[in-house]
């Protein structure tokens, strides 16, 4: 289970070995996102808080929109109220990468999918227990995908 001590040390001394690593050009990217896709994965960019259908499905796993990869289990997920898609803990401890981000006058710790390197959100220390973490999500950055097409 990821902490926040565990947090704090990637962003201070590196991030774990991704399980592969995707690379694209601006333009490959382009053509398989929408053009928000592109923005906010690509470029860092944020979508509007409460802006996201929730999902009320009971099982599945939440899926890089970018490269495919699994990030998060639908049992990690909760309702932070923050407006964003929140979780508690990534499917393993090498799918996300972490990051010092000191945008917008504040200091927060970027996350991004360790695989291709698209950008997901942020994580705090204010979540709920056991791992105290809130992985905070742009809901435009993940695919969800219903266990039942996992189990096929």
């Amino acid at each position: 289970m990821i902490k926040w001590r565990d947090v704090v040390k990637f962003v201070n001394h590196g991030n774990p070995e991704p399980p592969r690593k995707v690379y694209k050009t601006d333009e490959d990217w382009k053509k398989v996102l929408s053009p928000v896709q592109y923005k906010i994965t690509r470029k860092k960019g944020t979508e509007p808080p409460f802006s996201y259908l929730k999902n009320e499905l009971k099982s599945g796993v939440y899926k890089c929109v970018c490269c495919g990869e699994p990030l998060f289990d639908k049992y990690a997920e909760f309702d932070s109220g923050s407006g964003w898609p929140s979780y508690t803990q990534p499917v393993a401890g090498n799918k996300i990468k972490y990051e010092k981000d000191t945008s917008h006058g504040m200091v927060r710790v970027e996350i991004s999918c360790n695989v291709c390197g698209s950008h997901l959100g942020h994580v705090f220390p204010d979540g709920p227990e056991p791992s105290g973490l809130r992985f905070c999500v742009n809901s435009v950055s993940l695919r969800f995908e219903p266990l039942t097409n996992i189990q096929k």
